[in-house]
């Protein structure tokens, strides 16, 4: 989502850095070039003023200093204010190293949690409850969902769908057409949930406009009954500025306690992201990517927000905390050592473990996506990266086209084995031999390691 934003921004700074001595007029300069930039972005442009003036003030201060280099520390101010911009506190600035953020979810210490998540039709909130009651399972927190939108065909089904492909229990399920009010399913559902000990119950309402007055009340009686924990709007990072204004709506209408920004791998401008926190001091407790939930073992596609991380992404900075994650949570770490042992013997890798070590890569998340977390790779190195997740998955249907024998000893591929190969994965046979001549450089590069 940030591309664009990130290229812009990453050459104004990189311009400023450039220079060993800085004058007023040069960061005014470059501050006008970063607020045109934030307001294309859409971001707010109250937010952006607001930015820019707390900038100035403390970068032509920094100017001064004789110990830093000026450039740099304007850097830092930039990202610092980012930062702020999301939702970071001079506590979160001052740490010195990277780390996660305290739980972004407040859990009650007697019975279930229980988590309301409301916003307009289409924004994700179905998709978004089971990603979130995964990443809760992962946790240990032992969660349920509640399927409370009678109104949207076939809702309360794809809530069931999603609920058995993550392993985690639907509940309201058998009322939903029995003309029971909406409020009292729910009250039945989340009791129905405290019985089978569930820790955490993620309740999916309707969509509503926060200017429908029936429906909010709907939602008000809602929080009424069930008293969660959590109240998170689940908006439409592709909404720009409108995502501002429906999160004020609700905040007004029935209070919230956090948002959850969906579909930030998309190609939105990022204004949203970076002004919902300035606009309605609310925080931003996750972010969504994918349309999927995620398979068992990939990583997690609702990712906890840190303001500070994400700052530093912006400017392409990277966020090594957010990869270590992502490898922690998806890599087998037995695997891994087994395939280094493996790797350092006398025989080395072969295409069996070269296939483990590709299918454990791809559970980690799109290659762009992964590379764009590497601190130093900019946001026009990411463009031009060939990193294809489509030739990977060629790669994957080639040494799933060998025999077992074939994946242990590659060198008794003769042309006509190439050729049943290549004809088994639908590819070229250019593809096979380009592989196999890969693999065992990669193999010689391992092996002096």
């Amino acid at each position: 989502m940030f591309t664009a934003l990130t290229s812009q921004l990453a050459a104004v700074l990189k311009r400023v850095t450039g220079r060993g001595v800085l004058s007023e007029h040069d960061v005014t300069e470059a501050l006008r070039e970063i607020r045109r930039h934030l307001l294309e972005a859409d971001v707010s442009f109250e937010v952006t003023e607001g930015f820019v003036e707390r900038v100035r003030e403390r970068a032509v201060a920094a100017i001064a200093l004789k110990t830093v280099s000026p450039g740099q520390q304007v850097v830092k101010l930039v990202r610092d204010e980012i930062a702020r911009m999301l939702g970071a506190t001079d506590e979160d600035l001052a740490r010195k190293v990277a780390a996660q953020r305290a739980a972004p979810l407040q859990f009650a210490s007697v019975g279930p949690t229980v988590i309301l998540l409301v916003g307009l039709q289409g924004s994700g909130k179905t998709t978004t409850a089971a990603k979130l009651a995964r990443r809760l399972k992962l946790e240990h927190k032992a969660p349920g969902l509640v399927a409370a939108d009678p109104y949207r065909p076939a809702a309360a089904e794809q809530l069931r769908q999603l609920g058995e492909q993550i392993g985690v229990p639907v509940f309201g399920m058998r009322d939903a057409g029995s003309g029971m009010g909406v409020v009292d399913l729910v009250r039945g559902a989340v009791r129905e949930a405290e019985r089978v000990r569930c820790r955490t119950v993620i309740v999916d309402t309707a969509g509503r406009l926060q200017i429908d007055a029936a429906m909010m009340d709907e939602l008000k009686a809602m929080r009424a009954a069930v008293s969660p924990r959590e109240v998170l709007l689940v908006a439409d990072g592709m909404t720009g500025q409108d995502a501002v204004r429906i999160a004020r709506g609700f905040q007004e209408g029935v209070g919230l306690t956090g948002v959850i920004l969906t579909k930030l791998d998309g190609d939105a401008r990022g204004g949203a992201a970076l002004s919902i926190h300035g606009v309605t001091g609310l925080p931003i407790k996750f972010i969504g990517t994918g349309e999927n939930v995620g398979a068992q073992h990939a990583a997690p596609l609702l990712e906890s927000f840190d303001p500070v991380r994400m700052a530093g992404r912006i400017l392409g900075q990277g966020d090594v905390v957010a990869l270590v994650e992502q490898a922690t949570a998806t890599v087998d770490a037995e695997a891994a050592k087994r395939l280094e042992q493996k790797a350092r013997s006398k025989h080395g890798m072969d295409l069996a473990d070269f296939l483990v070590a590709l299918k454990q890569m791809q559970a980690m998340g799109p290659l762009k996506q992964v590379l764009g977390l590497l601190p130093g790779v900019n946001a026009k190195a990411l463009a031009a990266a060939p990193a294809d997740d489509k030739r990977l998955k060629h790669v994957e249907a080639i040494v799933l086209s060998m025999t077992p024998a074939e994946r242990a000893d590659p060198s008794i591929l003769t042309g006509s084995r190439r050729l049943r190969i290549a004809k088994g994965a639908g590819r070229p046979v250019q593809d096979v031999n380009r592989l196999l001549e890969q693999f065992q450089q990669m193999r010689k590069l391992l092996k002096r390691t």
